[in-house]
């Protein structure tokens, strides 16, 4: 008689619905479907990398500083972008200040969120006094207007910030908003049976954090990084724009003080202010379609079937 071959159950497929099986691209691109906003994210925050880069090596940053080029040239074939009337080449001074700008925020928003996650968890899991204290912390930060305080701190620093000086400055207050919001998350956690059973098993209270609550809000912490990251983006380039920036630096920001300080609208140099306000508007749609796809990600109650 023949045999019949053994056969094993299947392995349960565990991701969070909509997640790509590994290996599929028709899988890939089916969740690229469902979730557009990640995707779209993804592609503008990617295209302005490609600028950057390749712009970089195919038409150099050298004219981006000043009497590099004729000065208050509309845009034509030698100079795409037009030209300032300080003589820079706006198509180089874009490529150049592009990177700059995103590096600022980016640094700003993940010293925001870290400071955040751990004041969050602190105050989340032990409660009492500290979390009151934290919480209370924040609370009042919260009402103060940032930009006014960020204004404070940076013309309390002699001379004109620089790139780091600017990113710790926009970072005194990108943690509030994520020390709020992820402490809410913890709060929650904090109440689940698998957290009281590790308690009950003699774990520590970090490595509780660590090793069993954490890794659960990685894709929240994800999210939030992209949030601060926008917001930290938002407040330099307000702060550069007020002339408190690196002035020999041709980020976006910068470049709308120039604007500004020159009279460029006044002139009639459109072709100067719309350059950064248009790549400004890639940059925060790209980082609001991320921090959407993200959160679809990290919030169960938003997930969709394919």
């Amino acid at each position: 008689m023949a045999g019949t071959a053994a056969t094993s159950a299947p392995v349960p497929d565990t991701r969070a619905p909509g997640w790509p099986a590994p290996g599929t691209l028709a899988a890939l691109w089916r969740y690229s479907r469902r979730n557009p906003s990640l995707s779209v994210g993804v592609a503008l925050l990617l295209g302005l990398v490609l600028f950057s880069v390749i712009g970089a090596f195919a038409y150099g940053v050298s004219k981006a500083q000043p009497l590099s080029v004729v000065p208050a040239q509309p845009p034509s074939a030698a100079y795409p972008f037009g030209t300032d009337t300080q003589g820079r080449d706006l198509l180089a001074a874009m490529i150049a200040g592009t990177p700059l700008t995103a590096t600022i925020g980016v640094t700003a928003g993940l010293v925001g969120v870290l400071i955040g996650t751990v004041l969050a968890f602190v105050a989340a899991y032990y409660r009492g006094i500290v979390d009151t204290l934290i919480k209370g912390f924040v609370d009042i930060g919260m009402t103060i207007p940032g930009l006014l305080v960020l204004i404070i701190i940076a013309i309390a620093v002699q001379g004109n910030l620089s790139l780091a000086q600017m990113a710790l400055v926009v970072a005194c207050l990108a943690w509030l908003q994520p020390t709020r919001v992820i402490r809410s998350q913890v709060l929650t956690l904090r109440a689940r049976a698998y957290v009281e059973v590790a308690r009950l098993s003699g774990m520590s209270g970090p490595a509780i954090i660590v090793k069993e609550m954490m890794p659960n809000l990685l894709p929240y912490l994800g999210a939030q990084l992209v949030s601060a990251a926008a917001a930290a983006t938002l407040a330099s380039i307000g702060l550069e724009a007020l002339g408190l920036g690196p002035l020999e630096s041709p980020t976006l920001g910068m470049t709308l003080y120039w604007v500004i300080s020159n009279n460029g609208l006044m002139l009639g140099l459109w072709w100067w202010f719309m350059p950064p306000v248009m790549i400004i508007v890639i940059l925060f749609l790209g980082l609001f379609n991320l921090s959407v796809g993200l959160d679809e990600i990290a919030n169960p109650r938003l997930r969709r079937s394919a």
